[in-house]
C-alpha cells in the first residue's frame, strides 16, 4: 500500500518509535493524527511535521479505554478525513517478578499494551473494510519472541505474544477486503517506554516515580545498541508496502529465536510424536 496521500493514525505518537514513524509518514505525504495519552508530547510532533509542511493533528487518547478511542477516531476523521493507516503502537512496560506486581500493574500492561490494541483494531477496521483499503500496523515487540530469556517480564511478554497472534489470525480475515495488517516486533529503538510509569491513570494506581531498568541479561541475543527511530520507521514503512507480515528491527535476534522459542515448540512436537510411538508399540 502507498501512504502518500492517505490519513494515518499513530498511537502512542508523542515519542519514540511512533514519534519516528509519524514523521516519516508525514514525510511520505501522509497526513498524520499523533494521538497520545500526553497530548503535548502529540503536539511537539506536530508542529514539527507541520513546520516541514505537513498536515497533522494532536489527540488526547488512552487507548486502555474503549471510548476515548472512540472520540480520537471521530477527531481524526473530522479533521483529517477516513483514516487508511493506523499504527497501534501505543505500550507500557515495568520488570518485576509476576508476585511482586500488584493487580493494578498486571490490568495496565495488559490493558495498555494488548487491549489497547484490540480497541483500536475494533475502531478503525470496519470503515477500512468498507473502502477496501487500508494498512494495520500493531507494535508488539521481540519480546514476544524471545520470552524464554526475557525474566521479570511476564504480561508484557504475554502481552506482545497476543499482538502477534491477533494479527497473523487477523490478516486472514482481512486479506479478501483488501486490507492489510503487519505486526511490528522491535528490539533496542530509541523510546521512552521507560517513562511510561509517569503517565499512568489513576485507575491503575496513578502516576509511578522511579526508572524502569532492564533485567540483567536482556541484551544478551542481540545488539545493546538502539536502533535510531526513524530508521526503524523507514522498516515499516518499506514493509506497509510490502504488505510484510512481521517486521522485525535486529535481524542477530534470529539466533535467540531460534534457540528459545523454536528449539523449545519443535522439543514439544518430538516429544508428542515419541508419546505416540510408545503408546503404538
Amino acid at each position: 500500500m502507498d501512504v502518500s496521500g492517505k490519513v494515518a493514525v499513530v498511537t502512542g505518537g508523542g515519542s519514540g518509535i511512533g514519534q519516528g514513524i509519524a514523521l516519516a509518514l508525514a514525510q511520505e505525504g501522509a497526513a498524520v493524527a499523533i494521538a497520545d495519552i500526553m497530548e503535548a508530547n502529540a503536539g511537539s510532533v506536530v508542529d514539527e511535521i507541520v513546520r516541514s509542511g505537513g498536515r497533522a493533528v494532536a489527540i488526547a487518547c488512552d487507548v486502555s479505554d474503549r471510548a476515548s478511542v472512540a472520540e480520537m477516531k471521530q477527531q481524526a476523521n473530522r479533521e483529517l478525513g477516513p483514516v487508511s493507516l493506523l499504527i497501534a503502537n501505543a505500550g507500557v512496560t515495568m520488570f518485576e517478578e509476576l508476585t511482586d506486581m500488584s493487580d493494578e500493574d498486571v490490568d495496565w500492561v495488559i490493558d495498555v499494551s494488548l487491549y489497547g490494541v484490540v480497541h483500536c483494531v475494533q475502531a478503525f477496521v470496519p470503515d477500512m473494510i468498507a473502502a477496501r483499503e487500508g494498512h494495520i500496523v500493531a507494535t508488539a515487540s521481540v519480546a514476544g519472541l524471545l520470552a524464554p530469556f526475557i525474566g521479570r517480564h511476564a504480561p508484557y511478554c504475554a502481552a506482545k505474544a497476543g499482538i502477534i497472534g491477533f494479527i497473523l489470525s487477523l490478516r486472514s480475515d482481512l486479506e479478501k477486503h483488501g486490507v492489510g495488517a503487519s505486526v511490528l516486533c522491535p528490539s533496542a529503538v530509541e523510546s521512552r517506554i521507560t517513562d511510561s510509569p509517569l503517565y499512568r491513570p489513576a485507575r491503575y494506581g496513578g502516576a509511578q516515580q522511579g526508572e524502569v531498568s532492564l533485567p540483567a541479561g536482556a541484551g544478551e541475543h542481540g545488539h545493546a545498541q538502539s536502533r535510531p527511530a526513524l530508521e526503524a520507521a523507514d522498516m515499516v514503512i518499506e514493509s506497509i508496502r510490502a504488505n510484510r507480515a512481521v517486521i522485525v528491527t535486529d535481524p542477530t535476534h534470529r539466533v535467540g529465536f531460534e534457540r528459545g522459542m523454536v528449539a523449545q515448540v519443535l522439543e514439544a512436537f518430538d516429544a508428542a510424536a515419541d508419546f505416540d510411538k510408545a503408546k503404538a508399540s
